[in-house]
């Protein structure tokens, strides 16, 4: 039997792309087991009961080794608990040569992990360079001055004595906003307020 695994990383993610790969393939849609979640581990309701329903004989299909998971230990790990413990067959059809149906012999069998162990590998050090390129970008921009998370809220009243400083005379405008630390945008609004609750 055909069993199909497909898994994005999220809820948002379509898994439409898999779903078609599976179809032309021959899976059945009763056969398919679809997650929206993570794969840093295999703790994933439908690829539990996926695992489970697996018998000898069996065919798991996925589109790409990444969609069984993202470490390249757990996945060597998984890999050789399906082909081994429970005697099914994997075929990811992103990569022909990863069809252990073709690979019965020794030659073939190595052959064929071999390539899993470079795939997983290349995998897993593929998202950790994302990872890091993401640190290194999120750093250069803080170093620009870029802000992250939620905008801060100002309260107007905390800026009374600038204010004051500013209507006197005693500072300029461009010192009052480096002062305050805030955008010409923010600093319009605060003095906006400022005026009016000096007016009432």
């Amino acid at each position: 039997m055909l069993i199909g695994y497909c898994r994005v990383s999220s809820v948002q993610q379509n898994e439409d792309r898999q779903l078609i790969a599976m179809r032309e393939f021959g899976v059945n849609d009763k056969n398919i087991f679809v997650d929206k979640q993570s794969g840093k581990d295999f703790e994933r309701k439908n690829y539990k009961k996926m695992y489970k329903s697996l018998k000898k004989g069996d065919v798991l299909v996925i589109k790409s080794i990444d969609r069984l998971g993202r470490s390249y230990k757990d996945i060597l790990n998984e890999w050789q608990k399906i082909t081994k413990n429970k005697g099914a067959d994997i075929v990811v059809l992103d990569m022909s040569l990863l069809d252990t149906r073709n690979h019965k012999n020794l030659l073939g069998t190595f052959i064929c992990d071999l390539i899993l162990q470079i795939l997983s590998y290349v995998s897993e050090n593929e998202r950790v360079n994302i990872k890091l390129r993401q640190a290194e970008g999120i750093a250069a921009a803080k170093q620009r001055g870029v802000k992250f998370g939620r905008p801060k809220k100002y309260n107007a009243e905390d800026f009374a004595d600038i204010y004051k400083r500013l209507k006197s005379g005693e500072i300029k405008k461009k010192q009052a906003m480096a002062e305050m630390g805030v955008s010409q945008v923010t600093y319009y609004r605060i003095i906006h307020k400022l005026e009016n609750m000096n007016k009432s």
